[in-house]
């Protein structure tokens, strides 16, 4: 199901810089997804603003780009992906072409940049290594870490019981497109996601946080499964609604992914659903 975002615009800037910020946003997108970036729907993420506005302002970037480097970490985009984006947000700032695609060479963006945004990547990479937190702070979901701890489990019980994992769990899958939404709006997105599907999935089913517009829950494959999945899509779309930022986005993706045959593969298939 899809949602989109608002963008949000300074105070006291009736056009200025909250239109240069949704322009150079806009050109930016294009010529990462040009460059190949992978997935369309998470590259909008908050601190992208961020990064727009140091730029508007030709502030230095550095802190802010550190901030996008880490976010990005934490999305699961890998660091080859990250720095890609980098040089596409170079080339546009240092292209004066507002029209067709604009080549992005890797190598051109300067090294204080490269160096801020990798070693935040790096920093979160290995801090998520170390010690993955459960629950994701504003949602309350819980992490993909988690839900992977879950799963293992999942696959040792079925085990014990001289069964598949395939029969006894599946996974509900939620995707929002936030591709033009940015800003407390996103966010509130997803929280609003989350009462959702804790409100129809409230007998111990796992529910968690997969990527920045992705949740799923873990559930039993019961006779009810199937029909509580159509009231999560209801609820979901009916709660956006509510926000005037969020209600004229559209409806919210809903789909059901069985459990593939190991545990390995289902570690696999959560990684892909988080980047989707």
């Amino acid at each position: 199901m899809t949602v989109r975002e608002a963008d949000p615009r300074p105070r006291g800037d009736a056009g200025g810089a909250g239109h240069e910020l949704r322009v150079l946003r806009s050109r930016w997108r294009t010529a990462s997804i040009a460059a190949g970036w992978r997935f369309p729907s998470d590259w909008g993420v908050p601190e992208v603003d961020a990064v727009c506005m140091s730029a508007i302002r030709r502030g230095d970037m550095t802190g802010e780009l550190a901030g996008l480097g880490r976010a990005r970490a934490q999305a699961g985009a890998g660091l080859d992906e990250t720095l890609t984006d980098l040089a596409a947000l170079h080339a546009v700032l240092t292209t004066d072409v507002h029209d067709g695609l604009i080549a992005t060479d890797p190598d051109a963006p300067p090294t204080r940049l490269v160096r801020a945004a990798a070693l935040a990547w790096a920093d979160a990479s290995c801090g998520d290594l170390r010690s993955a937190e459960a629950t994701d702070n504003l949602t309350n979901m819980t992490t993909q870490a988690y839900l992977r701890t879950r799963v293992g489990e999942v696959y040792r019980q079925a085990a014990r019981m001289n069964m598949s994992a395939t029969q006894t769990h599946a996974l509900l899958v939620v995707t929002l497109d936030l591709s033009s939404v940015s800003g407390w709006p996103r966010l509130m997105a997803m929280v609003l996601v989350a009462d959702a599907l804790r409100e129809v999935f409230d007998g111990g089913e796992s529910i968690a946080l997969l990527g920045p517009s992705v949740a799923a829950v873990l559930s039993e494959r019961g006779q009810d499964f199937g029909d509580r999945a159509l009231s999560a899509g209801w609820l979901i779309t009916e709660r956006l609604k509510v926000d005037p930022q969020l209600a004229p986005t559209g409806r919210p993706v809903l789909r059901l992914e069985r459990l593939p045959a190991t545990q390995e593969e289902a570690r696999d298939l959560l990684q892909s659903i988080g980047r989707a």
